[in-house]
């Protein structure tokens, strides 16, 4: 028998979860706070004709050939490579590190072997067992390149001094003996002709679907449907009973200029004396248009407020104990799982967004069919 299902928050997450529960003939009602689809993916249009990335830069790219097909239902995919640059000081390098940054930074003409011989003599080998993000980094790159490239933009990212954040933060750190610099390395990478707001769109333009915008969805009502998938903030779904979970946000300075500012997509700030983080051009998202003017994010990052869009999950020991206390809670709760970025309190890439509701989807159509309870967590937030 179909099922009465509300979603909360229509970005990726929701959105699959949606589709996917629609497609298997139940009802689903989305209610989203904002006034668009797309959560933090929103693209729109600027006065300039450039598509905007309005809360910053998303690229698309992904190991799972199942994502990949599952979003190309919904629009078509250009191909893409990231590219990036990191400034210290007055000269541009190279980004992530690899072997041009290497010999552009020391002034030598090193082969890949020799890059690799020379880095390893500057990492600090008595540290072990890094616990710290300095520490791995000093353990990975060495000194010199840990004060140039990381320290400042890591303080100013995250707003405390490396040596409190985790090493995990930069454990798969991109070290690369070679001359290739784009940005990832996964088998699929693209970014949708038209913007991600339309692939969201298209996942809830389903006949079993209706979409509420600017509708904020209290706990309370909740009762009227048969399960609920919650998005939103896990804190806020209990009303922030164990206080807020911390997250950092962003601000951005836009700002049109004629021509080519920048001459690629993002450009890291790595000097503490710069204010902001990095610049992107979004007119370079979308390589296949041509514009004569651009527009231009300058990014600053700092906590979030209340009243803050929310980014990037702090998960220190404090919050990651307060984490707990909400996940106890959560498990406790019936007829409702939580998921997503901010469901989950988790750092999330979109591509693995997309893969986890997959997996959410799956499981509770499984579940629906045999008559079990749809767990509150189909994937582990404190993993």
């Amino acid at each position: 028998m179909p099922l009465r299902v509300a979603v909360v928050g229509a970005g990726f997450s929701g959105a699959v979860v949606a589709r996917e529960l629609a497609e298997a003939g139940h009802h689903i009602e989305v209610f989203e706070s904002r006034d668009h689809v797309a959560g933090n993916c929103h693209t729109r249009r600027h006065s300039t004709g450039v598509m905007v990335h309005v809360y910053g830069p998303h690229i698309f790219h992904t190991q799972h050939e199942r994502v990949w097909q599952y979003v190309q239902r919904f629009g078509t995919f250009e191909p893409y490579r990231h590219r990036v640059r990191a400034m210290v000081g007055d000269k541009a390098y190279q980004m992530p590190m690899n072997l041009g940054l290497i010999n552009a930074f020391f002034g030598t003409n090193f082969t890949p072997q020799e890059a690799e011989a020379f880095v390893a003599s500057r990492a600090d080998a008595s540290v072990t067992n890094p616990q710290s993000f300095e520490e791995q980094a000093l353990r990975l790159v060495g000194r010199e390149l840990y004060e140039a490239f990381f320290a400042g933009y890591t303080r100013k990212q995250w707003g405390v001094d490396p040596r409190e954040l985790p090493a995990s933060i930069l454990a798969r750190l991109p070290l690369r003996f070679t001359d290739d610099d784009s940005y990832f390395s996964h088998p699929y990478q693209g970014i949708p002709e038209h913007g991600y707001t339309p692939i969201v769109e298209a996942m809830l333009d389903h006949p079993n679907i209706t979409v509420h915008l600017s509708t904020r969805m209290p706990r309370v009502r909740l009762a009227e449907f048969e399960h609920t998938f919650w998005s939103g903030p896990i804190d806020a779904y209990f009303d922030f009973e164990h206080g807020r979970l911390a997250y950092r946000t962003l601000d951005f300075e836009p700002e049109v200029v004629t021509g080519d500012h920048q001459g690629c997509p993002v450009v890291n700030y790595c000097d503490a004396s710069v204010p902001y983080t990095r610049i992107t051009e979004h007119k370079h998202f979308a390589p296949w248009e041509s514009h004569d003017q651009s527009v231009i994010y300058r990014e600053y990052s700092r906590l979030c407020e209340a009243n803050d869009t929310p980014y990037y999950p702090v998960r220190l020991v404090e919050e990651k104990a307060q984490l707990l206390e909400y996940v106890q809670l959560a498990r406790k709760e019936t007829g409702v799982t939580f998921l997503g970025r901010l469901g989950t309190y988790r750092y999330l890439d979109m591509d693995v967004t997309i893969h986890e509701a997959l997996n959410v989807a799956d499981a509770a159509k499984a579940a629906i069919a045999v008559g079990r309870v749809i767990p509150a967590f189909v994937v582990d937030p404190l993993a």
